[in-house]
């Protein structure tokens, strides 16, 4: 089956070491806001995904992001690491955002169901996430995916976090 002209697509990110270095002395919600906003530039992943951060709060971080053919696997539909990544960022963020200056986390684990495909036709797409648990060395959330324009929900995971606190 031939389908027709080759498809290129460019993508541009700054230093990725701005954010991390900016975020001595300052809370995990400080720095995000400041990445949000536009203050501070946005992590390469969600340049080259096409997805950004759109709101953040104590606790609570959402992302929304367009699903374009780029994204696609070989059974015609977008990869599942799309909508991994949109719900892995939200969650985390809303962990992030709860951190104290210094503290800092990382992922342990990531259960994720899909529901429905999520393909160009789908259109932008929102990714909320929100603290369920946040104990002082482990934090939980959840996160749901769903299309902008219909309200379907299209993925929705959980997560369980290391808090690190600052020496």
């Amino acid at each position: 089956m031939k389908t027709g002209m080759k498809r290129t697509r460019t993508v541009t990110w700054e230093d990725p070491f701005i954010v991390p270095q900016a975020a001595a002395g300052r809370s995990g919600l400080e720095i995000l806001k400041d990445v949000f906003e536009g203050r501070l530039p946005p992590p390469p992943i969600a340049e080259t995904m096409g997805f950004t951060g759109v709101h953040v709060e104590e606790g609570k971080a959402s992302f929304e992001g367009e699903p374009g053919e780029h994204l696609y696997n070989p059974i015609g539909v977008v990869h599942g690491g799309f909508a991994m990544a949109l719900l892995d960022s939200a969650m985390g963020c809303s962990v992030h955002s709860t951190l104290a200056a210094g503290d800092r986390y990382t992922t342990l684990e990531v259960k994720t169901n899909f529901v429905r495909p999520i393909t160009v036709d789908t259109g932008r797409v929102r990714c909320e996430g929100v603290v369920v648990y946040r104990g002082s060395t482990i934090a939980t959330a959840e996160g749901k995916l769903f299309a902008v324009t219909t309200g379907k929900l299209l993925a929705h995971a959980t997560t369980t976090c290391l808090i690190v606190r600052a020496k």
